[in-house]
């Protein structure tokens, strides 16, 4: 594992609406909206809103495969369209799938598009890049039961079929898992959002475009006219998820809205609002609102293993003005402020599981939001 010091934060940016008529995608690519690209051996997922039991709608998918793990890796986002679901973590799920290389080349399966692979990914020497930590050598574990495997070959027209079960689970999480998931279903009735790849740069890259910071002191002092808050950036993108060596280091002064919490989430992203991703494995979390106090309790443990789950990404502000349905009126249809996604610690998984693992989403409101109601 990297140390922390040599550790960077992934900023992700859409890059252009993915037309399917060019473009096919795949489980490498790296997209907002249409539907998930599921890893050849994984069977389709639908899954429901806790709250209201409606499908949910395919927000974001990301191909993470981990250092030195053999393992591809994805995880796909998904949220419920209803008003009063989408803006808490019981209206969003997030699914985490893996696979070998052998598996991926399922025999008369085609290899995934080069064309779409590229579009989606070149923004790096490797896709790899997304994986920012080594696994352990035997932290994989987990696997399906039999009565979830027998759920999966009832299931109309899956995309592959489950292959055999592994070490058991627990009767409650298999309950729990399965009674709200639905496999193999149809998507007649699941929304779907308009299709964008996701490019990449190192958030260390963005200070570095600037040859002594002066253009993002300049948009810090203006947001701090505007706030009334005193701050100031340390240089080479230090602080959470830098990879440099500065540090943010801001006085104790409340900003208007009196929300300090806020005001330094603004600051950090105020060199890139455009970004719609942050990624760091094992980073520190962007929060845009005080967090709970007993934040690492409200983190569950991993629902496949029992192990503990680390911070590995966020959706961004920015993200919301791009879920417009690709047949609706160009209407946003979710309001957050950010969608904080845990893994398991161990990324634990079965060879020759044919199932996705359930992750945490913790999600928190736009502070602004409240202004307009």
């Amino acid at each position: 594992m990297a140390s922390p010091t040599q550790e960077t934060t992934l900023i992700g940016l859409c890059d252009g609406e993915l037309d399917p008529k060019r473009y096919q995608s795949s489980y490498l690519t790296n997209k907002v909206g249409a539907q998930p690209d599921w890893l050849p051996v994984i069977s389709r997922q639908c899954p429901r809103c806790r709250r209201c039991g409606a499908p949910l709608a395919h927000v974001a998918q990301v191909y993470c495969p981990l250092d030195a793990s053999p393992y591809h890796r994805n995880l796909h986002l998904f949220a419920c369209l209803g008003a009063e679901c989408s803006g808490g973590s019981e209206g969003w799920r997030v699914l985490r799938s893996q696979c070998l290389e052998a598996e991926a080349q399922t025999p008369g399966r085609p290899a995934p598009a080069q064309e779409a692979t590229l579009a989606a990914t070149d923004w790096c020497d490797t896709a790899d890049d997304w994986g920012m930590e080594e696994e352990d050598g035997d932290g994989w574990g987990g696997g399906v039961k039999e009565e979830e495997k027998q759920v999966q070959e009832k299931a109309a027209a899956p995309e592959v079929e489950a292959p055999g079960p592994g070490p058991g689970l627990g009767e409650m999480d298999v309950s729990s898992r399965l009674q709200d998931l639905s496999l193999g279903g149809s998507h007649e009735d699941v929304p779907v959002f308009r299709p964008f790849f996701i490019s990449v740069v190192e958030e260390s890259d963005l200070y570095n475009e600037y040859d002594d910071l002066e253009h993002a002191q300049e948009l810090l002092r203006e947001y701090e006219r505007r706030e009334g808050a005193v701050g100031e950036l340390g240089g080479g993108g230090g602080g959470e998820g830098g990879g440099g060596g500065g540090e943010e280091k801001y006085e104790k002064t409340r900003a208007k809205h009196g929300d300090a919490v806020f005001s330094r989430f603004m600051k950090k992203i105020s060199l890139c609002p455009q970004q719609i991703l942050r990624y760091r494995r094992s980073g520190t979390p962007l929060f845009i609102s005080e967090p709970p106090t007993n934040m690492a309790q409200v983190v569950s443990a991993c629902s496949s293993c029992g192990g503990s789950r680390t911070f590995e990404l966020q959706l961004m502000p920015a993200l919301v003005s791009l879920l417009q349905r690709k047949d609706g009126g160009g209407e946003v249809e979710l309001e957050f402020g950010t969608v904080l996604v845990y893994t398991c610690t161990n990324s634990c998984w079965t060879a020759g599981s044919g199932s996705a693992v359930e992750e945490f989403c913790f999600v928190q409101a736009d502070p602004d939001q409240k202004l307009f109601k």
